[in-house]
């Protein structure tokens, strides 16, 4: 990858939430405040104004385009594109293809489009590098028709950050990237595992949408659809976007340990909550899982990467 220089890097943590907190980076001095951020104008906001506050921009017309993460790009998208009103739309309407995040991208690329309009806004699509992936491992066993008819099939997620951190694995090591077997865990409140080989993912554990796979802070990950008909006739449910809520936003670590979707909140009581461990160990485990699979399906594995929150800090409980 060509050399580039970061000027500063940040993060808002715990956004919607009263304890928000944002963090930047610049040359040697890290910046950190904490107030409540209510949604993503008041982020976007935020971040503007501190750019200028810390001297990293003297105006903000110095930005001259701006990057922006969008979970699903469906077949649609396969590469990164500028985005116009229809590019746009066209987030918002593969909101079936990840109903957490795309309606939400929408919104806040919306807001950076209307607060730095001189600006080039450009999709970066995080099902973009899971394009490779090979027919047997993409689609569902079901009638085929609805793969051709509406495009029922694994999509998988997080591949703009698999792409970057196996190229950064490779450089590490010295190693060509095309060359390598490797396994990227990117582990964060939404988590998942690829095997990328020669460069190119192979399999992902993310599915139709990111509620598949591993599980994660509040989604349930794999899960026999039987049983969530047999919830529906117990609980008396009869609308399944309900269930489909529940599997997105109230399942995972938070349903398992009913205190928190923060691994830091578990780890911080599990030796007191059987419950917070437990989730832990869920958590741990169905990882341990996709990681021996994509080890067989590649006949090997060269590399373990982990990466995002979870990743960096605790990576799945990497000793166990």
């Amino acid at each position: 990858m060509p050399a580039e220089q970061m000027l500063a890097d940040g993060l808002i943590d715990r956004l919607g939430q009263a304890e928000s907190s944002v963090k930047i980076k610049y040359g040697d001095q890290v910046y950190r405040s904490g107030h409540a951020i209510r949604n993503y104008h008041e982020a976007v906001a935020d971040v503007m104004t501190e750019l200028k506050d810390l001297g990293l921009v003297q105006h903000l017309h110095e930005i001259v385009g701006v990057g922006h993460r969008v979970v699903a790009g469906g077949e649609e998208f396969s590469e990164s594109v500028v985005i116009d009103p229809q590019v746009l739309q066209d987030i918002r309407d593969l909101k079936d293809y990840a109903p957490l995040h795309n309606p939400v991208e929408a919104e806040y690329i919306d807001v950076f489009c209307k607060e730095m309009p001189w600006a080039t806004q450009v999709a970066v699509f995080d099902t973009a590098f899971h394009q490779t992936m090979p027919a047997e491992n993409f689609l569902y066993s079901i009638p085929h028709q609805y793969y051709e008819k509406y495009g029922a099939r694994k999509y998988g997620a997080h591949g703009t950050s698999v792409r970057y951190v196996s190229q950064r694995a490779a450089e590490f090591l010295g190693r060509p990237l095309d060359q390598l077997k490797m396994i990227v865990m990117h582990l964060g409140s939404g988590s998942s595992v690829t095997a990328v080989q020669n460069g190119r993912s192979v399999d992902t554990s993310m599915g139709f949408t990111p509620v598949a796979g591993v599980t994660m802070g509040t989604r349930s990950g794999d899960i026999d659809p039987s049983l969530l008909q047999y919830l529906m006739r117990k609980l008396k449910i009869t609308n399944f976007d309900d269930i489909i809520t529940m599997l997105n936003q109230r399942s995972g670590l938070l349903g398992i340990s009913e205190l928190s979707a923060d691994q830091r909140d578990l780890e911080a009581i599990e030796d007191e909550d059987p419950l917070a461990k437990l989730a832990l160990d869920i958590y741990a485990n169905r990882v341990a899982k996709y990681v021996g699979s994509y080890a067989a399906l590649m006949n090997g594995v060269d590399v373990l990467v982990f990466t995002a929150g979870v990743g960096e800090n605790a990576g799945a409980r990497q000793g166990s």
